[in-house]
């Protein structure tokens, strides 16, 4: 038998937790993968868990209709798992191990209340309704029924593994007042509550040393796998990347990003202070990809500023998030500081129009970010969509090093990185040092099986291979490798299953009116078109960056100085590595990682981009006196 659970989905709203949809999940011992056996069911890879095909003609037991107290740092209480009918083979895992006795912070936080969250019971994939929490009292919740829910596909076998219930546009006044609660001043500023500063360094302290933890790392690690197909590898640096963050915004160091200054004024007594200011509430929402690392990170810095957020996660993925507010929670996080929903993009659009926040931070689509900037009449920042190049300059070395970087920038989590490497300009000089063919024999490498290639949630299939067959039909380009849909899988067909793959296109012929927005067009997928250039036509390459909208990230590959410094100096792009190690993916801690060209644009990761983003300025002029003893009234001016 297999346990559909249900992980409570946290919201935070006063001393309760706002009405927010729980999410249900298919799992052995829920997600904790060294209690799961390989599956062998269709033609899924052998993944580290079982994946159940769902059917639908036995009886639901609900366990989750009781009233429960808790309070938001507890762990909630664990019901006993009902034992299934005889009929029904039983098939539980063994007990959970156990674990050497810890601060209170550990190893209840480590297993993350998945198991301890298991309220609903299901026989054979039939599932309750969704439920939610609510406010009951100071400290008292209640699960009350969602009045609408959706199942979510595995995305590596198409059954039915997640139930998200989802806020509707009827349900959002909740969630409107209490981001109406919160004064434009924000929940702590320079002259307000500044112990809030401490108690956030105090959180971030918890939360690392948490994250730090072999059992927790490894849990968030196979959980993102489990829900945005990676390898475990890349999986693992998103948590170690939100790891090293929370590392850094230990201690005093919050209360460093409100460090303000002053100027002397004209007289005695008089001064000028500048701080940075919050916004109060505000809005974050983030995409799928990075289900982990992008909202951490936005919530972090928004918090630590004094905002209190509204956090919307893509339901596909919003289980990761749910478990370290989860995991935040217990680290001290007040749950009236921050509120989280599950919606569909309407229902969120409304929210945003109703609830009026102060700045909404939102990552993903250049589309959806234009219409959110004209909704919102500009009070927002943006990282949206990214077609991202690179370009390898005249001086040929480390062939073997520059195919394995650009196999990664191109393909790592299957090209689902708004980072990704879309285009690659190759000097002539590389054409005959045998780059294309290791990064064609690097590609080949990849395997459904370790997920080093996998499902693309946003594009598909069909999608991808007209894309494909509009660039070849540009008069010289031609297929380097791949286009062929992956073999012997069980993806579902409203995800995309690549090979990866590279088309190449005459760079003379990218320029040409009409081809440019072929060419130029982004795929969220395994896919990038690669052109060659002359010494003498870098004008052109330089032609091509300009004219692109996108200015996320790019990459120069050379060591050549001269090279490097035109090249540098005539491009945008506001994460650019340059060097003979550049890449165009990688979005650690220790730098800046944002778009540049767009005063809309936000940042993400250090003190720089957490206060441009979340912070605006506030100028006090203190003018105390004294009035000067032979003041007289002046004539009038």
């Amino acid at each position: 038998m297999e346990d559909k659970v249900s992980c409570q989905s946290l919201v935070g709203r006063s001393l309760g937790i706002r009405a927010q949809p729980d999410v249900l999940i298919t799992a052995r011992q829920p997600l904790m993968a060294e209690h799961a056996r390989p599956h062998a069911e269709r033609q899924s890879p052998k993944l580290p868990w079982k994946v159940k095909s769902a059917r639908s003609d036995t009886r639901v037991h609900d366990t989750t209709s009781t009233l429960q107290r808790t309070s938001p740092t507890s762990p909630l209480p664990q019901k006993p798992r009902t034992q299934p009918p005889a009929a029904v083979d039983a098939d539980e895992p063994p007990p959970l191990p156990a674990a050497p006795r810890r601060s209170r912070h550990s190893i209840r936080s480590a297993r993350l209340r998945v198991q301890v969250a298991a309220h609903a019971v299901v026989r054979n994939g039939v599932a309750p309704r969704g439920f939610r929490f609510q406010p009951c009292g100071s400290a008292e919740f209640r699960w009350t029924a969602s009045a609408n829910s959706n199942w979510l596909v595995d995305p590596l076998n198409g059954d039915k593994f997640i139930k998200v219930a989802e806020v509707q546009g009827t349900e959002i006044k909740p969630f409107v007042e209490s981001l109406s609660k919160c004064p434009k001043h924000g929940l702590h500023n320079p002259l307000k509550a500044p112990e809030r500063y401490l108690m956030y360094g105090d959180i971030s302290a918890k939360a690392a040393h948490m994250l730090g933890q072999p059992m927790v790392s490894d849990f968030f690690a196979k959980l993102i796998q489990r829900v945005s197909p990676k390898s475990y590898q890349q999986a693992l640096a998103e948590v170690q990347v939100s790891q090293k963050f929370l590392e850094n915004f230990c201690g005093d160091q919050v209360r460093f990003l409100a460090r303000s200054f002053a100027v002397p004024g004209n007289h005695l007594g008089q001064r000028s202070n500048g701080y940075h200011w919050p916004y109060g509430p505000v809005a974050i929402i983030t995409p799928f990809n990075f289900p982990l690392e992008i909202p951490l990170l936005q919530v972090m810095g928004a918090l630590y500023m004094g905002n209190k957020p509204v956090l919307k996660v893509d339901s596909k993925v919003s289980i990761v998030m749910e478990q370290m507010i989860r995991l935040l929670h217990d680290c001290g996080l007040p749950a009236e500081d921050m509120d989280f929903i599950n919606s569909d993009g309407v229902t969120m659009n409304k929210l945003l129009l109703e609830a009026n926040p102060k700045m909404t931070l939102f990552t993903g689509s250049s589309r959806v970010a234009e219409k959110l900037a004209s909704d919102l009449k500009g009070r927002i920042k943006l990282e949206d969509a990214g077609f991202d190049w690179k370009i390898l300059g005249p001086d040929v070395q480390e062939v073997d090093y520059i195919a394995w970087v650009c196999d990664q920038d191109a393909y790592a989590c299957s090209g689902q990185k708004c980072s990704a490497q879309s285009v690659l300009f190759m000097h002539k000089n590389w054409s005959s040092s045998g780059l294309l063919e290791k990064m064609k024999k690097l590609s080949e490498r990849r395997k459904l099986e370790d997920l080093t290639i996998g499902p693309v949630l946003t594009v598909t299939t069909k999608a991808m291979t007209e894309h494909m067959n509009s660039l070849l039909k540009i008069p010289g380009s031609k297929v380097l490798f791949g286009g062929e849909p992956l073999e012997n899988h069980s993806i579902p067909e409203i995800y995309g299953a690549m090979k990866p793959t590279a088309v190449f296109v005459p760079l003379e012929e990218i320029l040409k009116s009409g081809n440019f927005e072929i060419v130029t067009k982004e795929i969220f997928g395994p896919f990038q078109v690669v052109t060659e250039y002359y010494e003498d036509q870098l004008e052109l390459v330089l032609e091509a960056c300009e004219r692109m909208n996108a200015h996320l990230t790019a990459a120069v590959v050379s060591n050549d100085p001269l090279f490097l410094q035109d090249v540098l100096g005539r491009s945008v792009n506001g994460t650019t590595y340059a060097g003979i190690r550049a890449r165009t993916t990688g979005a650690p801690q220790n730098h800046w990682f944002g778009p540049a060209g767009d005063p809309r644009g936000a940042g993400i990761g250090t003190p720089e981009a957490i206060k441009l983003v979340w912070s605006c300025h506030r100028e006090i002029i203190y003018d105390i006196g004294p009035v000067p003893k032979n003041w007289t009234l002046p004539s009038a001016t």
